[in-house]
């Protein structure tokens, strides 16, 4: 039977994907259709048809999941930002956990990696502390403020949001407000014209200290002084930040600050330490299970204090430094900056004095910490970007043969393959999901791999 765009089908989903999506087949040809549960019998309309495989859309649930829940956001399923809302959160770990062991049982053949069940949070809303919201102009030239439809540029208008922190909303809608009241152009993206382009919200969770980022096609923004007093008033924003990005780029930040009001910086705490944060350096945006995600990597890892740590991608310094008790000494590498000065920074706050930042592209700093400066880690921690480690890196490994290696990832594809790529010498038993972004698809994961006795014997 040959699968046609526009044809209706009733179809029964045998599994979840990747994506949070339904799988059904018809005659063995495979179809996704978004927002379709495991065990529903759908009736669907074929919108997309491809050589391997087509998109359904539902048209009607004729038997439905007892994992499926009443919606309560009017917008995900055009943002994507919560692509699994209408499923039972409890579901969503064992969704999050199987999908990691099919990547396993796929690219992992040899031998049998345990994936354990997903590690949830207790309250799973308004857990971000950080939001970015695009401000611009729809087709009638009215000025909107909100999220991205999902793979467009297109503003949905800002309604209540499940995950972001609630006063980031506050603050956001307010200036949006400002503009408008005031007359200020918002970014018109195909024209490049306008002034405000994001806004954006950070939040220390424990501090409640606010920093808010003001996007700006130019320098200059009109009622600049009103806006501050303002926020400080209304929302007692800690600081006030005039970034500048006149790129015709899909990068929400430019690379010049300008300070409005306060120091630049606010201040967040993740279990016992105290952490910076700039306008520019990365901090992990759910802090409540950033602490979970990282006692799970030290506790697998079972340091101890002859040890010689590398933290290689290290951020602002948060695992190295959640790590320093437990070492002699810590060497943390990252490429950007900015990061690597609030990192110094955090150190000193806390009176953490076994630990060295290094800023460089890690191939390149890890490579002259070994031949240069002859300092050979026991164990490495690895909290890599999307596309996983570097080439250079795993043969640096490979030929350093340190005993442990903690692999944390929010890409379990380049995770495995990585894996792969260090088995030869390396065996890793178990993988920790734990549950980084409740309601979305994304999952972060913790590995141990130990270096096999034959080749430590060598």
């Amino acid at each position: 039977m040959e699968i046609k765009k526009n044809e209706e089908y009733i179809v029964n989903i045998i599994d979840n994907g990747m994506e949070g999506e339904g799988i059904a087949k018809i005659n063995d040809f495979v179809i996704f259709i978004p927002g379709a549960i495991k065990g529903e019998k759908i009736k669907i309309l074929i919108v997309k048809v491809l050589k391997t495989h087509a998109y359904g859309k539902i048209l009607q649930i004729i038997e439905k999941s007892p994992y499926r829940v009443e919606e309560d956001c009017a917008t995900y399923k055009r943002c994507g930002g919560c692509n699994l809302r209408h499923i039972d959160y409890e579901e969503t770990l064992n969704i999050k956990q199987k999908n990691v062991q099919n990547l396993v049982n796929k690219l992992c053949k040899e031998k049998q990696i345990k994936v354990r069940k997903t590690i949830g949070m207790g309250n799973p809303y308004h857990y971000r502390n950080k939001a970015q919201y695009p401000v611009g102009v729809d087709k009638c030239g009215k000025v909107q403020i909100g999220v991205f439809a999902q793979r467009t540029h297109e503003i949905i208008p800002m309604q209540k949001c499940f995950i972001q922190n609630e006063i980031a909303e506050k603050i956001a809608f307010t200036v949006y407000k400002f503009i408008k009241q005031k007359g200020i152009e918002a970014y018109n993206e195909k024209e490049q014209t306008g002034i405000l382009r994001h806004i954006v919200i950070k939040v220390g969770m424990r501090t409640h200290e606010i920093m808010c980022i003001l996007v700006l096609n130019n320098k200059k923004i009109p009622f600049e002084s009103e806006l501050v007093d303002m926020l400080v008033k209304e929302y007692n924003v800690k600081t006030i930040i005039k970034n500048i990005n006149n790129k015709n780029t899909n990068v929400i930040l430019g690379n010049q600050n300008i300070i409005l009001h306060g120091d630049g910086y606010i201040y967040d705490i993740l279990g016992d330490y105290t952490f910076k944060i700039s306008p520019m350096s990365f901090y992990q945006v759910n802090p409540v299970q950033a602490e979970v995600l990282y006692n799970t990597a030290i506790e697998i890892a079972k340091l101890n204090e002859e040890d010689i740590l590398f933290d290689l991608y290290c951020g602002i310094g948060t695992i190295g430094i959640f790590a320093s008790p437990y070492v002699k000494k810590v060497y943390g590498i990252e490429i950007v900056e900015d990061a690597i000065k609030d990192a110094k920074e955090n150190a000193k706050i806390n009176n953490i004095e076994n630990i060295e930042f290094y800023s460089g592209d890690v191939e390149k700093v890890f490579s002259n910490l070994i031949e240069k400066k002859q300092i050979y880690p026991d164990v490495i921690i690895i909290d890599p970007p999307r596309k996983g480690i570097d080439k250079n890196t795993i043969n640096n490994i490979l030929a350093l043969q340190p005993k442990k290696i903690v692999y944390i990832s929010c890409n379990p594809a380049s995770m495995i393959r990585d894996i792969n790529l260090l088995e030869e010498n390396y065996e890793v038993n178990e993988i920790q999901p734990v549950d980084m972004f409740p309601f979305t698809n994304a999952i972060e994961s913790v590995a141990l791999l130990k270096l096999k006795q034959t080749k430590h014997s060598n």
